[in-house]
């Protein structure tokens, strides 16, 4: 199989899901910038072992993995990750958008308020959907420290003012 060949697969990847994983990274983050770093170390890890993940069938969920223990490692170096701006960026294509931009911007200020271990809780348990077990087998940490980071999080969040939890998708957690 020639070098080109065998990165098909990963470029398709990456073309289909890169948009998702970058909201993903972003959610994760709070900064753009730092969420780009983030996806590309992951995309790196990522394509060194292709052919094993794409034959797992399972790559997005491994890239996501690989994110979220990159993070981890970051902070664990005090990785200085910036506050995003109060400013959203303009976009074109109709108030659609508009509203998916500004609950966005909403929900990455809430999580820039927690720290890391609580964001990425809340990221997994919530805007992914995974079960306790599955969060706290990505963490590697207990299911009782899961619970108690959502917790600690959401009980966080409900101190925030009203008008900046309606608009996320982390207020239907508090409900």
């Amino acid at each position: 199989m020639s070098g080109q060949d065998q990165y098909a697969g990963f470029r398709e990847f990456v073309l289909s899901r890169g948009q998702a994983l970058s909201r993903a990274a972003y959610l994760l983050t709070g900064d753009h910038q730092a969420a780009e770093d983030l996806l590309q170390e992951a995309l790196t890890r990522t394509v060194r072992h292709w052919r094993r993940i794409e034959r797992d069938g399972r790559p997005e969920a491994y890239v996501r993995a690989v994110m979220v223990n990159q993070l981890r490692s970051w902070y664990r170096r005090r990785h200085p990750i910036e506050l995003p701006s109060a400013s959203v960026p303009d976009r074109s294509g109709g108030s659609d958008v508009a509203d998916h931009v500004t609950q966005q911007a909403a929900l990455a200020r809430l999580l820039a308020l927690l720290p890391p271990r609580q964001r990425a809780v809340l990221y997994l348990r919530y805007y992914e959907d995974l079960s306790e077990v599955d969060t706290a087998r990505l963490l590697r940490c207990s299911v009782g420290t899961v619970k108690r980071h959502a917790h600690d999080a959401l009980v966080r969040l409900r101190k925030q003012p009203a008008h900046l939890l309606d608009s996320h998708p982390a207020s239907e957690a508090r409900r």
